[in-house]
């Protein structure tokens, strides 16, 4: 039998598993990787965070002067100035007096809206499916030029157009639905009058808001994760089939932040409305209907001709506005960050 000597089997085994001894001056000295940016990068990021804050100066200057010159009115009328349907205003002897409210001009401002959000929200996401999964390249490069030239254009030019070629047609297609669907109480008309009603003016809106819920909606489906695209393939699904399963739950919210804000360029929208619609002080929500308002138009019909209260008045009535699409643009500008950020 083989025996170890006695001096091998006393031996300390401390230098060869001991991990105490091994001090910290051995160990490498960590390093901080910096990266300094450069002085152009530097400058152009300083010029783009100083136009942001001008930005919000103005805004919030805006808002401030607008909240300034129309409190008195908000003070004398309250409450009632949303919701009163006449807008009377007489000045004798320099007292002011009068019966004045923007009910009537605001519930035409939320019809028209959501008269063009329903037309142009389908065809929005329509058309982003089809230059994201159908259309060849030639054909995705030419219409995505066309819609960001379309989101460039003037709102006269939307006016204009729908004056001279819109209204003949959807004149028409206004005494068909008032015809088939008049047991559907918007489409009740209580007089044959179907000249420059909602319906024509949510048509115009929807005409320009469309590029808008395009982009962002083309924007937001293009992000779809891939794998998922393909592993739909895998399990047999065509195309189609691959859209509703994969493309469209991951970009709902972010069609919901494109509609919000095309609908928050219909709440402010002027000249096109005023073009296309009747300004009628009364509260309105039959859409095939030639009568009808908004804010906007409201405000532009009688600044000309407004005395001092008024003007107050008109400039209050701005700022309902003001926080209305500030309110939307908001909503709008956090669901899209939501969107692109959680991939949901």
């Amino acid at each position: 039998m083989f025996i170890l000597p006695s001096s091998w089997c006393h031996q300390d085994p401390a230098p060869f598993i001991n991990d105490d001894a091994v001090s910290d001056a051995t160990l490498p000295t960590k390093r901080e990787i910096t990266t300094r940016p450069r002085p152009s990068d530097v400058a152009f990021r300083g010029i783009v965070t100083s136009f942001g804050f001008i930005n919000l100066a103005i805004l919030t200057l805006i808002g401030a002067f607008l909240l300034v010159r129309g409190f008195q009115v908000f003070r004398v009328e309250g409450f009632s100035f949303l919701t009163d349907q006449k807008w009377e205003v007489t000045e004798e002897s320099g007292v002011t007096s009068g019966n004045i409210g923007i009910g009537a001009m605001l519930s035409g401002t939320l019809l028209a809206a959501f008269i063009a959000l329903v037309v142009a929200l389908p065809i929005s996401v329509l058309t982003a499916l089809m230059l994201n999964f159908y259309a060849p390249v030639w054909i995705r490069t030419f219409f995505i030029t066309i819609i960001d030239l379309m989101a460039a254009f003037p709102s006269i030019l939307f006016g204009l157009w729908g004056f001279f070629v819109l209204m003949p047609s959807a004149e028409y297609w206004a005494k068909l639905l008032n015809r088939y669907f008049d047991w559907f109480p918007p489409f009740q008309v209580d007089q044959p009058f179907f000249t420059r009603s909602p319906f024509i003016a949510g048509l115009v809106l929807a005409i320009m808001i469309i590029p808008i819920i395009t982009s962002v909606s083309r924007e937001v489906f293009s992000q779809a994760p891939l794998d998922r695209i393909q592993a739909a393939y895998s399990l047999g699904a065509n195309k189609w089939s691959m859209i509703k399963a994969v493309v469209l739950p991951f970009g709902a919210n972010g069609v919901v932040g494109g509609a919000m804000l095309g609908l928050g360029r219909a709440f402010g929208e002027t000249v096109a409305v005023y073009t296309v619609l009747n300004l009628v002080y009364k509260v309105n929500w039959q859409v095939l209907f030639g009568a009808g308002g908004n804010v906007a138009s409201h405000i532009v019909t009688r600044w000309g001709e407004a005395g001092e209260y008024e003007v107050k008045a008109l400039l209050a009535a701005g700022f309902v506005l003001f926080i209305l699409t500030l309110a939307v643009n908001f909503i709008a500008d956090s669901v899209v960050k939501r969107t692109v950020r959680k991939g949901r």
